[in-house]
């Protein structure tokens, strides 16, 4: 399972939060900035089921630098077993697309949870796109799809089930 983080798992902001979740000072030019992550709601719940059905994943178009602090705080189980940043991104038509046959998986075998559609564009077969979350606190999609997920863990091939959900 391949897993976007901002807009999916978690949103930042330069500006001040006043409920953030964690506060990541980020060089950038020279210069310390702070960056307040609110975490998107059931996302620890999420992590933690995922990390028991899947190999996962982190692929964020994001640089290492302000990504790797979040997943460090972020992921308190050890539940990505990769992380992959802006570098490994293919630059395609103005968009950060994320190529999953770099993985070294069997694609068919492959998922990923993005809430954009040109990160995934090379494998939307691939894909399940989730809301750009940014603060409602009473979003529940994350816990809405562990079902589904659970169910797609026990599949061969991704391609039937995630044929059927793109559908429904």
């Amino acid at each position: 399972m391949v897993i976007d983080l901002d807009e999916t798992l978690v949103h930042s902001s330069f500006k001040p939060i006043s409920n953030a979740d964690f506060i990541v000072p980020v060089e950038i030019d020279g210069t310390i900035h702070q960056v307040y992550v609110l975490k998107r709601p059931h996302v620890d719940e999420f992590l933690q089921r995922m990390g028991q059905l899947f190999e996962c994943v982190l692929f964020t178009a994001s640089l290492a630098k302000y990504a790797d602090p979040v997943a460090d705080l972020l992921d308190r189980w050890g539940v990505f077993r990769a992380r992959l940043f802006r570098e490994s991104c293919v630059f395609h038509r103005g968009n950060y697309v994320k190529d999953l046959s770099q993985l070294g998986r069997e694609l068919s075998k492959v998922i990923i949870i993005d809430n954009s559609p040109a990160s995934y564009i090379f494998h939307p077969e691939n894909a399940v796109p989730v809301q750009s979350w940014f603060d409602d606190m009473a979003d529940t999609e994350l816990l809405d799809l562990i079902p589904f997920f659970e169910g797609l863990s026990r599949e061969e091939d991704v391609y039937g089930m995630l044929q059927k959900f793109g559908h429904r």
